[in-house]
């Protein structure tokens, strides 16, 4: 079984998302946390500037009945909540089995980012995927509810125009730049940080003419980004200055804290002689202190600012959005009912052994018997028919389980054939995806996640 907690812009605001952000470099010791001091023996972070949420499975062979997921997902949240504050803990959202697997699909495919369609985010479960693996968290059951999830969301970049144009919260930003002064022709911006998101943006702020200046703490970074885009490099202390010169200012870095301050701003604002500057803060945790807004000619923007023009964007892509969404529910329907015949397998074998070992006790008896004069060949015969009958006699029921897998009544046969044949205790099924139901054949357990669970037991 499968639980997700977290939080995400359609569910928190972004002063709180900022209190549960985990940089790239705190996410080992962060998953090794979880799977020291909770239930699950598998765990994967995913934090980006929209969404900060763990994804989870529990050990083989534990229980996953309503308490215990219950607990699971306390338990998580317990060590998601020491991050922030009491507000935080009450905001997390917590969903298991199918609700948590259909979230992660439509995560994967975009559905549920800012920016429907973006392309970013496959990038990042990739990398959120890579970190977990590395650092032995992840195993069969979560492994294979992840790479399943990476398939969905390619699938609908492939069958859908959902990520046709420009959609990222890079594109929102400029967007947001060019309402704001009609074409930025003659303007400077100003790009703060040198990453993914922040390389995308100076592109499109070059594009739409502006003269680029960029900083960055890595006067290496800044340099090759500029040379890149046709822009300006300025050494990290030359920030302050910067905000003099520029028009408009995009920020996206990684810092933990404010990188402009009210005061700085202040400073800044002195030395413009009453020119307007507009600060587009397109970070997680936040660059830009919320506080600069209330200066005179200073307009600030976060990331849950951008919802209005992301909303415009989406209304052209709506008929795209659905198709995708029709994509993940069939998607998740599939790995459903998959799940399900997986879960019917234990009744299945252990009929056909049950049967097999009846006919082979005849066998034994007739051949210790009335047919003890035959030879070997006549007794592999007779073993050839023990198999054929076996298959014959189990071919139905099997069939009709393997039909019935994702219906309530597969379950009641499965009880049935339990008791008459005194099988093996028979499923549980809850609607969930569980360690049985995923299967994990097509990924090998990591001896780590397998140590991990050994050294809990211990």
């Amino acid at each position: 079984m499968i639980v997700q907690v977290g939080l995400s812009h359609r569910t928190a605001r972004v002063e709180l998302r900022e209190q549960l952000a985990v940089c790239h470099d705190d996410i080992p010791t962060f998953i090794d946390e979880l799977v020291r001091h909770t239930p699950v023996t598998e765990a994967m972070v995913l934090s980006t500037c929209n969404r900060v949420e763990v994804y989870a499975a529990l050990p083989r062979g534990h229980a996953s009945d309503d308490a215990t997921l219950d607990e699971v997902g306390r338990a998580v949240a317990s060590r998601l909540a020491h991050r922030g504050t009491a507000e935080v803990a009450a905001a997390l959202v917590r969903r298991r089995g199918l609700d948590a697997l259909h979230h992660l699909f439509r995560v994967a495919s975009s559905l549920d980012s800012l920016v429907v369609g973006e392309p970013q985010i496959l990038g990042q479960l990739k990398d959120a995927i890579t970190v977990a693996t590395e650092h032995g968290t992840l195993g069969p059951v979560l492994g294979k509810v992840l790479h399943r999830a990476l398939f969905v969301g390619k699938r609908v970049r492939t069958e859908t125009q959902i990520g046709a144009g420009q959609v990222s919260v890079s594109s929102v930003a400029v967007d947001l730049a060019l309402q704001i002064f009609g074409d930025l022709n003659g303007k400077t911006a100003l790009m703060v940080g040198a990453g993914e998101m922040a390389e995308s943006a100076a592109k499109l702020l070059v594009k739409e003419g502006a003269r680029l200046l960029v900083v960055n703490r890595s006067i290496e970074r800044a340099t090759k980004l500029a040379a890149e885009v046709g822009g300006v490099p300025h050494e990290w202390g030359q920030l302050n200055w910067s905000l003099i010169d520029a028009d408009i200012v995009v920020s996206s870095t990684s810092s933990p804290h404010f990188v402009i301050t009210h005061d700085a701003m202040k400073t800044a604002k002195k030395a413009r002689r009453g020119r307007s500057l507009f600060l587009i803060d397109i970070a997680v945790p936040r660059d830009i202190d919320p506080a600069v807004a209330s200066l005179d000619g200073v307009y600030r923007y976060d990331i849950d600012d951008l919802e209005q023009i992301v909303a415009d964007s989406l209304a052209g892509r709506a008929a795209e959005a659905e198709k995708a969404e029709g994509i993940v529910l069939s998607e998740v329907r599939a790995f459903e009912v998959r799940a399900a015949e997986l879960a019917m397998n234990p009744v299945i074998v252990g009929l056909r052994a049950r049967i097999r070992a009846a006919l082979n006790l005849e066998l034994e008896r007739s051949l210790a018997g009335k047919l003890k004069h035959l030879g070997a060949t006549e007794r592999e015969a007779l073993g050839v028919m023990i198999d054929a009958a076996t298959n014959k006699i189990c071919h139905r029921p099997s069939a009709r389980l393997r039909a019935l897998a994702n219906d309530p009544r597969g379950f009641d046969a499965v009880e049935t054939l339990t008791d008459l044949f005194d099988l093996p205790e028979a499923p549980s099924h809850d609607g969930g995806v569980d360690e049985a139901e995923v299967g994990g054949r097509d990924l090998p357990h990591d001896d780590r996640v397998a140590a991990r669970a050994k050294e809990r037991a211990s």
